[in-house]
């Protein structure tokens, strides 16, 4: 039976990518992690300490005890000789009287010996006479250094050395010290070196015997180091998420939704802070519910009582413009004022009036199978005159073939005005293009001006309600200040985008983005928000 190596390298990647984001999330999981980590390194730093000094301990003990060892050997030798008669003819015969006991004895008791007779510094222990050494041992165990010491010096010396024996023609190894020390032998009056080899197994079985301890001790501290950490953070980060699950109930509008408080420490009392912050928050958002309820239905409310008076006024004013020949030159202007003032305040009323339907969310969309080509078209000529007022000139840039979408021809026609209008009213009398593009998925109308421009975080602020950039500035289009706002709540009720580019004294490009088939979610637009030519302006 095979596997599927394809199914198994999907499961690699997604066991990642979960555990990224466990670890990203987890701050409980980073400090113990972080803290093992951190404890790792001090504990293996610290036994490393420990070792060191254990190991310098032991073999400071085991050198002192040998070279005990070898001065009560060799004084008892000394002695022995002293006493040893004159007349003696043969070194031979007295070396090997001398030292073959020696070897007897740490054949027993676990060291061996090399004896050599006289030679110069730098000749080699075979280039020696009397050459005399335990069974199976190799004298070149005994390092040349040593060796050449004693060819010009006297008195003992030691170094470490390793052992090497030789049993069943197989050779073995193990570290060692090497004691050397010289003796006079009456036989002939020279000097002979006698070195005492002592191995070192023992030290290594006692330091991995240590090393063993140590990494027991170490692994130990470490999970209980991680065990610790684990319940420790578990006491704040259990609090910690708890208050965030409450938060985000909040922020879903559950807004009674609260903090269980258990004792007096410091998370109880930031529970308790945070129980009063969301009851702050409730009591406040419900005042500015109730206010926006309020204010919502007093524009409805006087932008349907003022329906009636306006159509008076507007009668009378009519009488009174279509008469302006008849006045003198003071009454004619007069009239001619009150008939403009009347047409603004009648688009003002207009959009309240479609504001207030907004906000009770009884607009509704009369869905229909429209050319955004057609409707830049018609805007352009309806808002020619504007454009010739202001000496701007407005292209159209769009395919041959027609950009169709499902939508509202009336919203969408009144969304591409405000657009126009507004690029008109900035475009501070420079050419203006209105770009129209589709694809398969939407359709886009990009109205790019090269006027004042939009600040940094204007480009969010545009749509507000009665926003203006510069207050200062005067309105050549009569605006109310809730085109660009209407023009938004128009696009969400389609399921599109409106969105803003701009830059101070570049220009601004303002993008409107609707689905080709009503109620689909949009995930492109065919049109960039950032224009093209945004790069040649800024260089």
């Amino acid at each position: 039976m095979t596997g599927d190596p394809t199914g198994g390298g999907r499961t690699v990647p997604q066991a990642l990518r979960r555990g990224l984001t466990f670890w990203r999330r987890s701050i409980q999981a980073r400090v113990v992690v972080s803290t093992l980590l951190l404890s790792a390194v001090v504990v293996a730093a610290v036994g490393w300490f420990l070792l060191r000094q254990v190991e310098q301990g032991l073999v400071d003990h085991r050198v002192a005890s040998v070279l005990a060892d070898v001065s009560n050997e060799t004084s008892q030798l000394r002695t022995g000789l002293r006493s040893a008669p004159g007349t003696e003819t043969d070194p031979d015969a007295q070396a090997q009287e001398l030292v073959n006991p020696i070897i007897e004895s740490g054949q027993a008791r676990g060291f061996d010996v090399v004896f050599v007779g006289p030679g110069a510094s730098g000749t080699t222990l075979a280039q020696r006479g009397a050459l005399l050494y335990t069974p199976r041992l190799e004298p070149s165990s005994v390092p040349q250094s040593l060796v050449d010491h004693f060819g010009s010096a006297q008195g003992a010396a030691w170094t470490f050395t390793t052992i090497t024996t030789t049993a069943s023609g197989h050779s073995s190894s193990s570290p060692g010290i090497v004691v050397g020390t010289q003796l006079h032998l009456p036989a002939d009056g020279k000097n002979y070196t006698l070195y005492y080899l002592f191995p070192l197994d023992d030290l290594d079985q006692t330091l991995s015997l240590v090393t063993r301890a140590l990494l027991t001790a170490g692994v130990l501290l470490l999970l209980l180091i991680a065990a610790l950490t684990w319940l420790l953070t578990r006491q704040i980060v259990t609090p910690i998420r708890l208050a965030r699950r409450v938060a985000e109930r909040l922020a879903a509008g559950q807004l009674q939704e609260r903090l269980r408080v258990t004792g007096e420490d410091d998370l109880a009392r930031l529970a308790t802070s945070f129980n009063q912050m969301a009851t702050n928050l409730q009591r406040q958002i419900r005042q500015l519910e109730e206010l926006s309820r309020v204010q919502r239905r007093f524009v409805s409310d006087v932008s349907h009582e003022l329906r009636t008076p306006l159509t008076t006024v507007r009668l009378a004013g009519s009488v009174l413009h279509d008469a302006r020949s008849d006045f003198d030159p003071q009454t004619r202007r007069a009239a001619e004022l009150l008939q403009t003032e009347l047409d603004r305040f009648e688009t003002l009323l207009v959009d309240l009036l479609e504001i207030s339907r907004f906000d009770a969310g009884a607009a509704a969309l009369d869905l229909d199978d429209v050319n955004l080509t057609d409707v830049v078209r018609r805007v352009i000529d309806s808002t020619r005159p504007l454009a010739d007022q202001r000496q701007t000139r407005v292209l159209v840039r769009a395919p041959d073939h027609p950009c169709v979408a499902e939508a509202d021809v009336r919203r969408v026609e009144r969304i591409v005005r405000n657009l126009v209008t507004n690029a008109i009213d900035h475009a501070e009398s420079r050419e203006i293009v209105v770009t129209v593009a589709a694809d398969e998925q939407a359709a886009a109308v990009a109205v790019r001006d090269h006027g004042v421009g939009l600040a940094v975080g204007e480009s969010a602020m545009v749509f507000n309600r009665f926003w203006r950039a510069d207050p200062a500035r005067a309105r050549t289009s009569g605006g109310t200040g809730l085109g660009l706002a209407i023009a938004l709540e128009d696009t969400h009720l389609h399921g599109g985008w409106l969105q803003a580019w701009g830059k101070p004294h570049e220009g601004a490009q303002f993008r409107l983005t609707l689905p080709r088939r009503a109620g689909h979610p949009l995930r492109h637009s065919p049109l960039p928000l950032v224009p093209e030519d945004a790069a040649e302006v800024v260089a």
